[in-house]
């Protein structure tokens, strides 16, 4: 894990390691966990995202307005451990984010963890 700096920052697209992944991962990939996506949306494999609100967001840059975003369970964060101080995890769609708590700067992402 790379480690926060003096300042409390962590560098953009450096947090989630692979041990992350996996324990996402394991979690999502248990077709409990998937939810339901009618077949239209399922067939198009976009996380089961409505027409045109696939994928808004981008690591370096706050969540945009109108973008959608889940807590993440709670058995999938103690997987995780707890974010840095300061950060939250966030699900959009089939994605993990951690945020910036106040900017909802997107720091990191694991994507397309359900398929």
């Amino acid at each position: 894990m790379s480690a926060p700096s003096s300042a409390g920052a962590i560098t953009i697209g450096t947090y989630f390691q692979p041990h992350h992944l996996e324990a996402a991962r394991s979690y999502y990939g248990r077709q409990e966990n998937t939810g339901f996506c009618p077949p239209g949306l399922a067939k198009k494999g976009n996380g089961c995202l409505p027409p045109g609100q696939a994928k808004k967001w981008r690591k370096g840059a706050p969540l945009p307005t109108g973008v959608v975003y889940y807590d993440v369970p709670r058995s999938v964060v103690v997987s995780l451990g707890p974010p840095p101080a300061g950060y939250k995890y966030v699900r959009v769609a089939s994605d993990i984010l951690l945020i910036a708590m106040g900017t909802s700067m997107v720091i990191d992402a694991m994507e397309d963890l359900v398929r």
